[in-house]
């Protein structure tokens, strides 16, 4: 019995966890020392992170470059900035009245970047314009500088040759057809009967059943 291939655990998704819920306990620590109480706290650093992860996605999936990096950068340094004010050098007790306003003012901001990302026009590649194409008005000079192609030849191409041996297999499809239904075998009858190319059993209708 085999055995269930091993759980490989990535260092970088891990990482990428740890990072995330620090990152999220500073935000919710820093709102709720700013006067974010209860949900409101937590609610925070969902809309920090949030606003991140849209800016990345219209830097990856086109749009405004500009207006993708405007707003990464503010949800950046919003994060970044919970971070080390959360470090020891802010007094969580004693939080100074424009951080508190920063903190109340958060939500409208970034409910107007993530408006913007989520509606703002993207670019498109512009069509290719179609090539112009030539008239003819009707001036002989014109016709008469066109270069001249040879005319086509009119005579068939001459039939491939059938081995003796296919040819009077293929008399002997024919006749037991003709037998049976009471008419002439067709091309593609013939074609799957014998299992040869379509022309080589165009070619053995053509020239050796008529």
């Amino acid at each position: 019995m085999a055995r269930p291939a091993a759980l490989r655990v990535d260092a970088v998704l891990v990482q990428a966890v740890i990072a995330g819920a620090l990152s999220f306990a500073h935000l919710h620590d820093l709102a709720a020392a700013a006067g974010q109480s209860g949900w409101k706290a937590w609610a925070y650093p969902v809309s920090v992170d949030l606003l991140l992860v849209a800016a990345w996605h219209r830097l990856r999936n086109g749009g405004s470059k500009s207006a993708a990096w405007c707003w990464f950068v503010i949800a950046l340094t919003a994060s970044l900035g919970a971070n080390v004010a959360t470090a020891g050098l802010l007094d969580l007790d004693d939080v100074p009245p424009w951080l508190r306003i920063l903190v109340a003012g958060w939500p409208a901001v970034a409910f107007l970047g993530g408006t913007l990302l989520a509606h703002g026009s993207r670019t498109q590649a512009p069509e290719p314009s179609p090539e112009p194409v030539p008239v003819d008005n009707g001036d002989p000079r014109a016709s008469d500088s066109a270069p001249k192609l040879p005319p086509a030849s009119v005579s068939a191409p001459a039939p491939a040759p059938v081995p003796p041996a296919l040819v009077a297999l293929a008399r002997k499809v024919a006749d037991e057809h003709r037998a049976r239904t009471g008419t002439a075998i067709d091309t593609s009858t013939l074609r799957a009967r014998l299992g040869v190319p379509l022309p080589l059993a165009e070619a053995i209708t053509t020239h050796h059943l008529t």
